[in-house]
């Protein structure tokens, strides 16, 4: 028993050399994600004081969607201003009140792919604004 054990065991562990090492790629979320509530809304200001859930990481003019009751929506941009967990921002559009919740969806980076110039439709090369000269074009220097 012991000597089919002791071979089995040395396979199995064998197994464990062979792995890809290949690095998992993160793939960054855009999915809206809950950062906090309105807080408050100074009257007759076009701003908003956001009450943060958990760390702020947000961008300065990061957008904000503000979602409230009966289909309301605002669209926010933060200002970078901060006092503790609060945070004020710019109403763009919308119309926000108070307990509204707020959203931040990061924009996905386009993928940097190999430059290739950019030819016409036709296929050939685009024109150029100069006409090249020749050097026998040119009048002879006195």
């Amino acid at each position: 028993m012991r000597a089919l054990l002791i071979p089995a065991c040395v396979l199995l562990s064998s197994c464990f050399l062979f792995k890809d090492d290949e690095p998992a790629k993160v793939e960054k979320s855009t999915k809206p994600r809950l950062v906090g509530r309105v807080a408050s809304m100074p009257a007759g200001a076009n701003f908003v004081l956001i009450e943060a859930y958990g760390p702020w990481k947000v961008p300065d003019g990061g957008l904000l969607s503000g979602i409230g009751n009966e289909g309301r929506t605002s669209n926010l941009a933060t200002t970078g201003e901060k006092l503790g967990q609060y945070l004020a921002a710019d109403i763009r559009s919308g119309l926000a009140k108070v307990g509204d919740s707020v959203y931040y969806r990061p924009i996905a980076e386009p993928e940097e792919g190999p430059a290739s110039p950019t030819t016409a439709i036709g296929g050939s090369p685009t024109p150029q604004l100069e006409t090249q000269k020749d050097s026998d074009e040119l009048p002879a220097r006195p």
